[in-house]
């Protein structure tokens, strides 16, 4: 019998007039305040007027299809659910449950558990098939998944590389999306996890000069996890460093926050106090990158089983 594969994303606004009713419902109903929202718009714009994180994804989807197929043909159906756009999570469990699928795996394309993040996509997608004959289990962190940590080496010593060699050796920072620093008191593992995945990272690209930084908050009143990666930047030249290359290790595709927040915003800051920015290269919808997720999404599946 065919199990299905619930890959949970974001989401992201299909066109530029969708931008309001998506930030609408990022802010759970409440409309945004105007300025808010003309400064989403004007940050769309400057990637040029909306993230390809829609297709970026559809395609790591049909990758992802498609490993699972040359791995155990038949075996598996991919289903895609977003949080904050459509298809939303409970339309894709609608979709599997249709379908006659009595089993499930659900996996969000972000390495890192918390329960602020993949723990609320895991209890949307929960709820939604409460009443249904599908069974859905889940992957909560991949973290350190070996084909992940060696695309990210990869790409690390990639990006070093285009660095001119009189700059000297360069600060690597690894990144991901901060998220509200309450969740430091509930001994969210979100942290860690992010901490663990740069050691193996950097040990294997052979790096010993490293940090975490955190980037992306959400402009609220409530303190967010740091240090912002635009204060790390701003405080690197006093270190006596000339080169900062981000490896942002939370992301697996290009979308706002890797294409504006990293290449246009930070990347500005760094040439203000005098650095040269360099970033790793999106995973996106390499062939290596979904062969490392479905065998990700195998072994939970082979758990799930009885």
């Amino acid at each position: 019998m065919s199990m299905g594969v619930l890959v949970m994303a974001y989401g992201t606004p299909a066109s530029p007039q969708e931008v309001a009713s998506f930030y609408t419902d990022v802010r759970r109903g409440r409309p945004p305040p105007p300025d808010l929202l003309a400064d989403l718009v004007r940050r769309y714009d400057a990637i040029g007027g909306i993230s390809p994180l829609a297709e970026r994804t559809r395609a790591q989807c049909q990758g992802l299809q498609g490993a699972l197929d040359r791995a155990a043909e038949g075996r598996f159906r991919v289903f895609f659910g977003a949080k904050h756009a459509r298809p939303f999570i409970e339309e894709a469990v609608t979709a599997m449950s249709a379908a006659g699928l009595e089993r499930g795996v659900g996996l969000v394309l972000a390495p890192h558990f918390s329960a602020l993040s993949v723990g609320q996509y895991i209890e949307r997608a929960r709820a939604a098939s409460e009443g249904t004959e599908l069974q859905l289990s889940f992957v909560e962190s991949w973290h350190l998944a070996p084909g992940l940590i060696e695309l990210l080496a990869e790409r690390l010593t990639s990006a070093l590389a285009t660095l001119p060699d009189d700059l000297g050796g360069a600060e690597v920072l690894v990144t991901a999306h901060s998220l509200p620093s309450r969740i430091l008191a509930m001994g969210d593992p979100y942290p860690e996890q992010l901490r663990a995945t740069a050691e193996a990272v950097c040990e294997r690209a052979g790096i010993d000069r490293w940090r975490l930084a955190w980037q992306s908050a959400g402009r609220t009143a409530e303190p967010w996890i740091g240090p912002d990666i635009l204060e790390v930047i701003r405080g690197l030249p006093a270190e006596a460093a000339r080169a900062v290359a981000v490896c942002p290790a939370g992301f697996t595709s290009d979308h706002l926050e890797v294409l504006y927040d990293i290449d246009i915003e930070a990347r500005r800051v760094a040439e203000e106090v005098g650095l040269v920015l360099t970033r790793t290269a999106s995973l996106n919808d390499d062939p290596r990158f979904l062969a490392t997720l479905a065998q990700v999404v195998m072994a939970a599946a082979s758990k799930a089983e009885p």
